[in-house]
């Protein structure tokens, strides 16, 4: 019975998630609104409406932030991780630029590697696209010339199928282009079936309308 139900139940919230995608908590998606992580670690937590302030000191943000994006660091919490690493980074221009840097040598080693490294192609151009919704285009901001969503994109094909990296795109294509992200959320949503995390972190975005509704 649950077999034949599945596919009519992921039919009606790929419907309901399309069609309440406006209705997205208000902010930048990538910074005022934290991910679900459940109890995994990462860096420590900070009021966005503080700007980062607080004990932690930030020059070693980028050291941090490194040894916890790993190769086993799922892609929820490398989202969350670079997130508040966004916050922080605003504090000092300085650290941002060399946090950004880091990531992109990363990247590019793997691919002078003969290996192209799907995380650290996600997460430099994650960081870019958060950069860019945090720090503007009037302050100092390493990442304003940057196409991070390409990077990300990047990442999903050489990955080849993470509903978590699409979530991450769809967040990134909020506000356009629409058919991206329209595509994007409904293979996230379509992974979400095996992966409760994602599950609840597209439940929550979207204020858990789309599971009322079925």
């Amino acid at each position: 019975m649950k077999s034949r139900l599945f596919p009519h139940m992921l039919m009606g919230m790929t419907a309901v998630l399309l069609g309440f995608a406006a209705l997205v908590k208000a902010g930048p998606p990538l910074v005022c609104h934290p991910i679900d992580i459940g109890q995994a670690k990462s860096l420590p937590l900070v009021d966005w409406n503080q700007k980062g302030k607080g004990d932690y000191d930030v020059k070693n943000l980028t050291r941090d932030t490194l040894a916890i994006l790993t190769p086993s660091t799922p892609v929820l919490v490398r989202m969350e991780t670079l997130r508040r690493a966004t916050l922080f980074a605003r504090q000092d221009p300085q650290v941002a630029k060399e946090l950004l840097t880091r990531l992109h040598l990363r990247a590019v080693d793997s691919d002078a590697a003969g290996h192209p490294d799907a995380l650290a192609w996600f997460d430099f151009g994650y960081l870019a696209e958060t950069y860019k919704q945090w720090m503007g285009k009037d302050g100092p901001n390493p990442a304003r010339a940057l196409d991070g969503y390409s990077y990300v994109q990047r990442a999903i094909t050489l990955r080849a199928a993470d509903p978590e990296m699409e979530f991450a795109a769809a967040l990134i294509t909020l506000r356009g282009p629409e058919s991206n992200h329209q595509a994007h959320l409904q293979k996230a949503l379509a992974g979400s079936a095996s992966d409760p995390l994602l599950a609840r972190n597209l439940a929550s975005r979207f204020n858990g309308q789309m599971l009322s509704a079925l």
